[in-house]
């Protein structure tokens, strides 16, 4: 019986341990798209500014989760779940959405940090459980658990909504600061208003209380901010047209991608020739494995706009993904020329000459892949089609380091680590490439080696 106690008592540690966290963005699905990228960028770039941070360190990652939320967890990055993206009506909506999480950077409230005591009640809970289950007394040892994990989430929760109050007072300084209204961050919480009516988590239902929310009311953050934002010199600002109408695209080329075909075929019907319902249809065919629709709304987006490179690339795309890789060639390299070797795009262009099986497009493919990595290392796609030029040329060392840097950044560290080792012993011992396997090689056995211990301690 005291076994299956201590078995409870850890059980109920762990679980309020981790229910809180969210989950690390490595552990969820990033979506990475070149045009998306860029207009999160220049939405959240005067933002970044204004509150004293370099747009140059910070970035702005959309996770394909259809939650409404957003989140910071340390560094200068903000996460944008795409069911956010998916119910904004604006751009501005979202910018109000980014002004805030800037609030949790700079504030230092990042996930499962500066939780207010939160782990130390907890921790301090366990230990006085865990001596009374010892001393013979299961019954209180698992109260006093309970007891201190009790106190540990209220007064994280209380923690919690202090956090959020700060980071909406401070995102509301940056939009004033950098000129841009803030009726979408109004407007944006009105929309979590109604849901929380919509689902009964408003406080005129009597069995909800305020107090055990981690935010706070969103009708109470309305009104605190109203009267600061309305004051704001920006409050009357336009919205910024080019910004309005690239969300628009990219808003349709997401729900084309992430949505069920037939929900996004409602939205965005035949009637409606415009770029954004050409993007999400040309997706959802795709999806639905109908090429010659998915094609045609393709070409009807190259006519709008012949030179854009991002019709291009999703042409290029489309063809290379039914089978077509010389007929994507010159898509894709237009598009990858028109953007300046965007490293997504061109990593693309890259797989695609590699695909037509001509040996004659492997140095043109070498050197694409290898401008793209060069520029954006945290792409595991990328090295995977540079591996395979290096395999195809012959070059096993740089095979062994393009697979190890790929594992890396896929969490594979035993891969990583076998085909670092791999690549040490064949490469020139002090070159660049010999230094960066040994770097690959070193974070990867302390990887498995914090993991091994892990895994002891839960034994």
């Amino acid at each position: 019986m005291i076994v299956a106690f201590r078995r409870l008592a850890t059980l109920l540690a762990l679980l309020c341990l981790t229910s809180l966290a969210v989950r690390p963005a490595a552990a969820q699905s990033v979506l990475r798209d070149a045009e998306t990228e860029a207009l999160l960028m220049d939405m959240a770039r005067p933002l970044f500014t204004a509150a004293g941070l370099s747009p140059a360190n910070a970035r702005v990652v959309l996770i394909q989760d259809g939650s409404i939320n957003a989140f910071v967890a340390g560094g200068q990055i903000v996460y944008i779940h795409s069911g956010l993206i998916d119910a904004a009506d604006t751009a501005n909506e979202v910018q109000g959405v980014i002004a805030h999480e800037i609030g949790h950077i700079v504030g230092g409230h990042a996930v499962m940090q500066n939780d207010g005591g939160y782990t130390n009640i907890s921790i301090l809970s366990l230990l006085l459980g865990a001596a009374a289950m010892a001393a013979g007394s299961p019954e209180a040892g698992t109260g006093l658990l309970m007891m201190g994990q009790r106190a540990a989430i209220g007064k994280y929760l209380a923690f919690s909504r202090v956090q959020e109050s700060s980071a909406d007072a401070a995102g509301a300084q940056y939009l004033t600061k950098a000129g841009i209204t803030g009726k979408g961050m109004l407007s944006f919480f009105n929309k979590l208003t109604a849901l929380q009516h919509r689902y009964g988590f408003y406080s005129t239902d009597p069995e909800v209380d305020p107090f055990a929310q981690t935010h706070p009311m969103s009708a109470d953050r309305v009104e605190t901010l109203k009267a600061d934002l309305q004051a704001a010199p920006g409050w009357n600002t336009p919205l910024n047209a080019d910004l309005e109408r690239r969300f628009k695209r990219v808003q349709a080329k997401l729900r084309g991608y992430v949505n069920d075909p037939q929900t996004t075929l409602r939205l965005y019907p035949k009637s409606d020739q415009s770029a954004p319902a050409h993007y999400a249809r040309a997706y959802a065919y795709h999806k639905s494995g109908y090429p010659d629709q998915a094609r045609a709304e393709t070409e009807a987006l190259v006519k709008l706009a012949p030179a854009d490179p991002y019709f291009l690339e999703l042409e290029g795309q489309i063809l290379l993904e039914s089978g077509r890789p010389a007929d994507a060639l010159a898509p894709l390299r237009q598009a990858t020329e028109e953007t300046g070797y965007q490293p997504l795009i061109a990593a693309t262009f890259g797989h695609a000459l590699l695909a037509t099986d001509d040996p004659a497009n492997l140095p043109e493919a070498e050197k694409v892949l290898r401008q793209a990595v060069a520029r954006d290392r945290e792409n595991p796609f990328a090295w995977y089609q540079l591996g395979t030029v290096y395999e195809r040329k012959g070059d096993e060392p740089r095979t062994a380091l393009a697979t190890a840097e790929r594992a890396d950044l896929t969490g594979d560290a035993r891969t990583a680590l076998f085909s670092a080792r791999a690549a040490m012993a064949a490469l020139p011992q002090g070159s660049v490439d010999w230094i960066r396997a040994q770097d690959i090689m070193m974070v990867s056995q302390t990887a498995m080696e914090n993991d091994k211990k892990k895994r002891r301690r839960l034994q």
